[in-house]
């Protein structure tokens, strides 16, 4: 489900977990008089719909409802979503913006640039029980390393209270997803152009994450923000709707 604001070259946004399409908000009127901005809610927040799907099939339901020659953004899980997407049907997209991204959240003994499994544990202990603390926590650690933590947490913690606390199952279905997913293999044969912005003092996904995914993606570049934590668009939003506007502006290499 998503909500369309602006007319223009069509862009979607994708949340990550926790945190529904209210997260982008404080972009959405510098970015709808170019752009048909497409506010993509995940399964089971917001207005949308709960299912079963599992990653793959939700990433093919995510395709289904927007447009061809869509430029696609996602922050965090949603940029594996993202990945996801392009891998299934590169042909119907325009270009792939990676925010936050990793392409495996969780440590494993060839991929040290993650998480270790015990945060999602931890998570995932405390979602069926504390929905609400568990999400403030997590909305604490994103503006972690932050130049501007402050600001952030308080715009991240003001959506949570303004959206509907998703299910305790969906957070766990999302908890699930960052154990089990693991795109690394996917990487090379995604030559759709791609722009990776990346905060430089993420502590959720590590910068080296993204350099992987830039040096892996045939078609990609990075843009680090300095002194930024995982929301670089939040960190400084006029730098990253230009980042955005010069990359859907760009011809597309096909």
């Amino acid at each position: 489900m998503s909500t369309v604001i602006g007319s223009g070259p069509d862009l979607a946004l994708i949340h990550g977990w926790g945190l529904g399409s209210r997260v982008w908000q404080p972009l959405v009127e510098a970015l709808s008089p170019r752009h048909r901005v497409h506010l993509v809610e995940l399964p089971g927040y917001g207005q949308a719909a709960t299912d079963s799907g599992d990653f793959t099939a939700t990433a093919q339901a995510l395709l289904d409802t927007l447009p061809t020659a869509v430029t696609i953004c996602g922050w965090s899980l949603g940029a594996m979503l993202a990945i996801r997407a392009a891998v299934l049907a590169p042909e119907r997209l325009a270009g792939l913006v990676l925010v936050g991204a990793t392409p495996c959240f969780v440590q494993r003994s060839d991929w040290p640039t993650a998480q270790p499994a015990a945060l999602l544990d931890s998570f995932a202990a405390s979602v069926s029980t504390r929905p609400e603390q568990t999400l403030q926590r997590f909305a604490a650690l994103l503006s972690q390393g932050d130049g501007a933590a402050r600001a952030i947490s308080r715009c991240l913690l003001a959506g949570l209270r303004e959206s509907q606390t998703p299910a305790s199952e969906v957070l766990r279905r999302g908890l699930d997803w960052l154990r089990d997913v693991d795109l690394r293999p996917l990487l090379p044969g995604l030559g759709i152009r791609s722009l990776l912005i990346h905060g430089e003092n993420d502590a959720l996904n590590p910068l080296a994450a993204a350099q992987f995914l830039a040096e892996r993606l045939p078609a990609a570049r990075i843009e680090v923000f300095a002194g930024a934590g995982h929301a670089p668009f939040l960190a400084d939003p006029d730098r990253f709707v230009r980042l955005l506007d010069a990359f859907c502006d760009a011809p597309a290499s096909r």
